[in-house]
């Protein structure tokens, strides 16, 4: 065990109140719950992936940054029409 899995073991436990508060708040406190876990989400997954020593792991982060952008702009569309 290296540094960067027990780098990604801290952030990945630390995900459990903001997966909480996203499952559980409001519609805007869970946007910026929903932002706060794809960030240290992506982050946990590049660690892992220096972790392992796989730099093709490095695809799944990059996707989840990316795609994770478009789904908070969806959530706001959609947020802002029920409103």
């Amino acid at each position: 065990m290296n540094v960067w899995l027990v780098g990604a073991t801290v952030l990945l436990v630390a995900l459990g109140l903001p997966l909480l508060v996203l499952a559980r708040a409001p519609h805007f406190e869970a946007l910026a719950a929903y932002e706060l876990v794809s960030g240290v989400a992506t982050v946990a997954l590049l660690l892992l992936s220096e972790g392992f020593h796989r730099s093709i792991y490095t695809v799944l982060p990059m996707a989840l940054a990316a795609l994770s952008l478009a789904g908070g702009l969806v959530f706001v569309r959609l947020l802002e029409r029920r409103l």
